[in-house]
Parts: C-alpha cells; structure tokens; sequence
C-alpha cells in the first residue's frame, strides 16, 4: 500500500507576529515534500483553492517546485477542481510537471469541497454537474491522442488541434476523488479510473459499500476491478505520544472545522466530539505512530485500498510540528503498516 500526505496549504486569516502567510506558508510546503520524499513516503498531494483562508490555488506550481527537491516520491494535485478549469491548460500544466519530475506527476480530479471557483471563471452553479462530466471527458480525450477531436456544450470544439508537451509517463495518471456520492463512484468504475474517497467524518465502515459499487461498475462497464487502484484521504496527525498528537491537532483543527461548519449550518465542534473522532471508529487517524499504524492497517482490512493519505496540516499547524509529524509518519508509522499489509496479503486464503 502506498502512504502519503495530502494539503492545501493552509494559513492564518489575521497577520502579525507568529501568523503564517502565503509566502511562509508556501515555502514552508516545498520543505514539508521534500522531507516527505526523504523519509520514503510514496506520494504528496496538494489541494486547489481559491480563498484567503489556503496559499494554494495553482497545484501543478508548487508541485513543479517540489518537483526539483525530491527523487522519488509521486506528486498529485488533490485535487484539480476540474468543473472551472480549462482541461486543456490543466493537461499543460501536469504533462509539464511530469517532464520536470520524471514520470511523477498525477491529477486527482475532483469538483472541490468549496464554489469559489465558479463565479471567478465565469462558471454557473447551476452546471455543476455537466460542468465537471464534459471537462473530464475532453481531460481524458487529451492523453489519448496528441491531436484531438473534441466537441462539447461549454467549451469550444477543438478539431485536430495537437496539446503539447506530452507527459513523461506514457499515460498521464488521472485519479477521480469523491466525497459521499454513489453516482461518482459508479462514474469512475465505468471510466475505469483510479478512485480516491475522502472520509472525514462519521464512521469509516459505513463508506466501504462506495468501493463495492465502484468495483462492481467497472466490472459490468468491461474493466477488471483487480487493476484499478482506491486511495482513502482522511485527516490525522502524529506524534509521540497520542495525548500530544491530540493537543497539537485538536486546536487548528476545530477552528478550521467550526469556521466552515459556519459557512455551512454545521454544529460546532468540540473536544469530546474529536476525542471520539479518534477512537478505534471514528474518523481521525491521530495518535502516537503504533495507534496510528494499527488503526489504518484496520481500515485496510475494511476497504483493501491501495494509497492511504493523510491530511495533518488543518488549519496554521507550526511548521517545526508538522515536519516531526511527517518525519514519524514516515520513519515509524509506514514501516508497521507495509509490515502488516504484506503479511496479511500473504496469508492464504480461506477454504471456500
């Protein structure tokens, strides 16, 4: 199983001394990769916003960045928020990526947790739905074929019209991420993509059927369910100790969650509700590296997922924390988990 980060790069909406702003912030990121990279995590994964709240609303820059700072680790946009986006430019930009990086760039499509995006390029909400099933179609159409053929409802047809440069890659990966929607599972199953769920809230067990239905779409759409690889994304944090790893996280955590909870009609948080969130069934992966290593073995024998990410930087986390939580992931937590995955997957199988 491959274990990695995810982020978008969050940062304090107030400035003063100690507050972390877009340049800090986006510098600090490039390090955050390349530590990552060193510390033998496969892959890093940066979000696409586009408020004062995130630095990042242009992945595949960052990514192109951290691309000259590491050798080895897989670099993904997580995700691309391709309902507002030109595919075309998006294809650019990754296939560029993938040249710098030498075959490690990936999109992670998705239609994002926020609508910011619409009005500034000129999107109407009430095409959410069409917007992001036409895009995907012309986005996988580009790495088909050098010179496309292309026509659609909101974009202008291209005829014959060459994207370059090409990917390193002989096919330029391109993940579908969903929240809580069957339909968008069953869309990447008939696709034959690669699915990413995130899973922040509620019980993780109540998702797996959204694996089954995607692995049962593929098969009835002529794919074969055993080639097509799953991620988990979820939120979590490591420490030495849990008792740290909770009083580090709880706070930016739940002002982060408040703050959008009130932008959305969410109860607010509170510190019994995480300390419940981070239990044995819920849906924080935060605790010392043995909890944290156990508990996503266990959502492993749950979903059989092949990529787990972790998203710990939620709200302004102090850049020196969130460098020892991602040096302990690596260092301690993926070594148990790939221990415990691959002798599991070599236990033979029960006797029909």
């Amino acid at each position: 199983m491959e274990l990695g980060l995810h982020t978008f790069g969050d940062v304090s909406l107030t400035q003063g001394p100690g507050e972390v702003g877009w340049h800090q912030r986006l510098r600090n990121l490039v390090e955050e990769i390349a530590l990552a990279d060193q510390v033998g995590l496969d892959v890093f994964g940066v979000g696409e916003h586009h408020r004062p709240d995130y630095a990042v609303s242009a992945p595949a820059v960052v990514l192109a960045a951290a691309a000259e700072r590491t050798r080895r680790i897989r670099l993904t946009s997580a995700v691309t928020v391709l309902s507002s986006d030109d595919p075309v430019r998006v294809f650019q930009q990754f296939a560029t990526l993938d040249q710098l990086s030498s075959g490690r760039a990936e999109i992670m499509a998705g239609r994002g947790s926020f609508i910011e995006s619409f009005p500034l390029f000129g999107q109407r909400l009430e095409d959410y739905d069409e917007l992001f099933a036409e895009k995907l179609d012309l986005l996988l159409a580009l790495r088909e074929e050098t010179k496309v053929n292309w026509e659609g409802k909101f974009r202008p047809s291209i005829h014959g019209r060459g994207v370059y440069p090409r990917p390193y890659q002989e096919k330029l990966p391109v993940w579908l991420a969903i929240g809580g929607t069957p339909e968008s599972a069953a869309r990447a199953g008939v696709l034959g993509l690669p699915l990413a769920l995130a899973i922040i809230g509620g019980e993780p067990a109540r998702f797996t059927p959204f694996f089954d239905y995607y692995r049962e779409s593929a098969r009835r759409a002529g794919h074969d369910p055993a080639t097509l690889a799953t991620s988990l994304n979820v939120h979590g944090f490591v420490a030495e100790t849990s008792e740290q790893a909770a009083d580090d996280f709880y706070g930016p955590q739940a002002e982060v969650m408040n703050r959008i909870g009130r932008e959305r009609g969410w109860g607010p948080t509170s510190r019994a509700h995480f300390d419940q969130a981070r239990g044995p069934r819920g849906a924080l992966f935060v605790g010392s590296p043995e909890v944290v290593a156990e508990k996503i073995v266990a959502q492993w024998k749950l979903f059989r997922n092949d990529r787990f990410l972790i998203q710990m930087a939620i709200g302004p986390m102090p850049h020196a924390k969130l460098m020892k939580a991602i040096e302990l992931f690596g260092t301690r937590v993926a070594p148990l988990v790939r221990k415990e995955v691959a002798a599991l997957k070599a236990e033979p199988a029960p006797a029909a």
